[in-house]
């Protein structure tokens, strides 16, 4: 299976150009800052670098991403920054809504399997439910013109609900974790270019 098709999940891809003259070396010195962080491991060969990052601090400001590869291109446009970079925040967010949607269609399935016998034991209680007692209204305080009392209310008879297995809450954590999946995505995506446009434009 060819992971190009899929890796677009986790993966953020983009490209940034130089600004006119702007050589290779001036490019990555400019750039060299931002993979000098703490838990950040880079190296450069020719026009392409590489970085990983492990226990990253959120003070870094590409610290969503765990591992990327920066290369410029030389056109006849000019030269341009390429990049893809890997998150594994981002693949979290995404396997999460189809974990809680797993739980939810397990919840369904067990709720329809215990039904018949909720329904059994409602009809067995609903039989062996004692008919209420309608005491009769005595003579004089029917003479003094006294309410007859009334009869006991029947409870209702709607169903008895398997509230334990309920599907609600596993919808609500997937609508949850896919918000935050595409915000994340789009929103990361937008960050990176922007941080890296401002540090080449930078003096």
């Amino acid at each position: 299976m060819n992971l190009r098709f899929i890796d677009w999940i986790w993966n953020v891809r983009g490209s940034v150009p130089l600004e006119p003259g702007q050589s290779s070396d001036e490019a990555f010195n400019k750039l060299d800052p931002l993979f000098r962080e703490y838990g950040t491991t880079h190296e450069r060969f020719s026009d392409t670098l590489t970085f990983s990052k492990k226990d990253q601090p959120a003070q870094d400001k590409m610290s969503v991403f765990d591992a990327g590869v920066l290369k410029i291109e030389h056109g006849m446009s000019g030269a341009v920054l390429h990049y893809r970079m890997s998150s594994r925040a981002l693949f979290f967010c995404f396997c999460m809504p189809l974990l809680f949607l797993f739980f939810a269609q397990t919840t369904i399935a067990i709720g329809e399997y215990r039904k018949p016998a909720l329904e059994a034991a409602e009809k067995t209680k609903k039989v062996e439910k004692k008919e209420p007692i309608v005491r009769e209204l005595h003579p004089i305080d029917k003479f003094l013109g006294a309410p007859a009392p009334e009869k006991p209310k029947k409870d209702g008879a709607s169903k008895r609900e398997d509230t334990k297995h309920s599907p609600t809450s596993a919808y609500v954590f997937a609508g949850l974790f896919a918000a935050l999946y595409v915000i994340g995505r789009v929103l990361e995506a937008w960050l990176v270019k922007s941080l890296f446009r401002k540090t080449l434009k930078s003096t």
